[in-house]
């Protein structure tokens, strides 16, 4: 008698592939604080940002001899707290952009990186999430999922667990699982559950909004954070009636990128440590990746094999 299983095609999604560009340019991702402080604030980070963007866009492609692919982007934190509406902030930011010779391509907002079209893109990562274990770790650390915390390498021990050991100093340093040499050890925080309601951190946001950008991220096959082209109609009056991603520039090159690359205030400098950190440990969809892989491949487009290589930054000093 045959054991063999009989299975709707459906049952199994396809994993789509995305279009790519070579690199996603972001040029600009302001707390509400850098708004509220007005257009001129907004001058002064374009300003910085502009002799960065020919810069990119003559590496972006490599030596190959091909016309580079860049596409941009800006992220509003609309997660953490809401300042103004859509209505009438974004034609000032679009229009300082402008002003100083910048074309913003595709305009997010960062709780899209939680939630997106009804899907919990946080919350998928978060179930991507793949620890390294430091070599001579005893098991004794809950795993990130339960507490909330992820680390590039073994805490102190706690002092119970000293008390516990035998024949131990009574302090041991933390050690980073790829030091070279000495330790640059960090424990980022995921989330925190107050009043029994999640709220991700910046960091695994910003995490997620690499793998975005990277065309990393699928839920049942089909990609997420998908940009939905803007009419050129007046915006909005609340955030929520905003699509989470949406594409300004119809001309513009694709969204997702083999590489991408951010222009950013110092202020950023250990948030997008902890980015690296995240990205170092997330197990990203396997057929994703390899379409990635095959389609650089044919372009001669070198693309790093780690995840958090993929992520270029400038970060230019100012608040």
């Amino acid at each position: 008698m045959s054991d063999a299983v009989f299975r709707e095609t459906t049952a199994e999604p396809r994993t789509q592939s995305v279009p790519l560009s070579h690199v996603s340019l972001e040029l600009g991702h302001l707390y509400m604080e850098d708004f509220e402080a007005g257009p001129e604030r907004l001058g002064e980070h374009f300003a910085m940002v502009r002799p960065w963007v020919e810069a990119v866009r003559g590496t972006a492609a490599g030596n190959n001899g091909k016309r580079a692919r860049v596409s941009t982007c800006f992220l509003i934190d609309d997660y953490f707290t809401r300042f103004s509406t859509p209505a009438e902030l974004v034609p000032v930011l679009l229009g300082e952009a402008e002003r100083h010779g910048l074309t913003i391509d595709y305009l997010a907002r960062e709780s899209g990186c939680a939630v997106a079209d009804g899907i919990g893109i946080a919350e998928i990562v978060e179930h991507r999430l793949v620890e390294s274990p430091p070599p001579g770790s005893d098991g004794s650390r809950p795993p990130a999922r339960e507490i909330g915390w992820l680390a590039n390498g073994e805490r102190t021990p706690g002092v119970e667990s000293l008390e516990a050991m035998a024949n131990v100093p009574s302090w041991r340093p933390p050690t980073e699982t790829a030091a070279r040499r000495h330790s640059v050890f960090m424990d980022v925080e995921l989330w925190d559950d107050l009043d029994q309601r999640r709220t991700w951190s910046c960091p695994f946001l910003a995490a997620v909004w690499q793998l975005a950008r990277m065309g990393l991220l699928r839920y049942r096959g089909e990609p997420v954070l998908r940009p939905k082209p803007w009419s050129g109609k007046e915006f909005p009056r609340r955030w929520d009636d905003l699509p989470p991603l949406i594409q300004l520039n119809a001309t513009a090159a694709p969204f997702c990128a083999y590489r991408t690359h951010s222009v950013l205030p110092s202020r950023f400098l250990p948030v997008e440590h902890a980015v690296r950190v995240i990205l170092g440990q997330v197990e990203v969809d396997a057929v994703a990746f390899g379409q990635i892989a095959e389609r650089s491949a044919r372009e001669g487009v070198s693309v790093p094999d780690g995840i958090a290589d993929r992520a270029g930054y400038v970060f230019y000093p100012g608040p």
